[in-house]
Parts: structure tokens; sequence; C-alpha cells
């Protein structure tokens, strides 16, 4: 099997503007079609959760999501690191 490009997206949580959200949603898709791995953080809002949603409109997507904490709410499309 061949080694998938990690590619990480960064961004504002709770803060974020609603077009910054948009945008991440639809790179998180892309990023996912082109069969990169997406690495966040693993929020449950802005940015990154968005990113997260939309790496998982593709089936054989694979997300990771760094945590600070262990029982911090996390994106429910994400697999924590």
């Amino acid at each position: 099997m061949a080694r998938r490009r990690i590619v990480g997206v960064m961004g504002a949580g709770e803060g974020a503007l609603p077009s910054d959200v948009a945008m991440a949603e639809e790179l998180g898709e892309l990023i996912a079609r082109e069969g990169f791995v997406l690495l966040t953080g693993a929020g449950a809002t802005g940015v990154m959760a968005a990113a997260n949603r939309g790496a998982k409109r593709v089936p054989s997507s694979i997300t990771l999501g760094i945590s600070r904490f262990r029982d911090e709410t996390h994106e429910p499309f994400v697999g924590l690191v």
C-alpha cells in the first residue's frame, strides 16, 4: 500500500468567521479527494472541525486530530491522536 502524504489545516475555533468555516470545509473535501491524510486539531468548532467534516464526505478519507486533553470535546469526524 502506498503511503499517503499528510496535509495540515489549522485555524480559529469558536471565533472563526462563517466564510472561513465554509472555505475550510471545501478545502478538507479537496484534500481528501486528492488522497491526502488531513491533520488538524480535534476541536468541535471552527475551521479545523469544518475541514474534517468536508474530508469525511469522501468515503476513503483519513482524518487525524491532535487533542491537548483526553476529555476535550472533539469533532466526531476525526480520528484522535
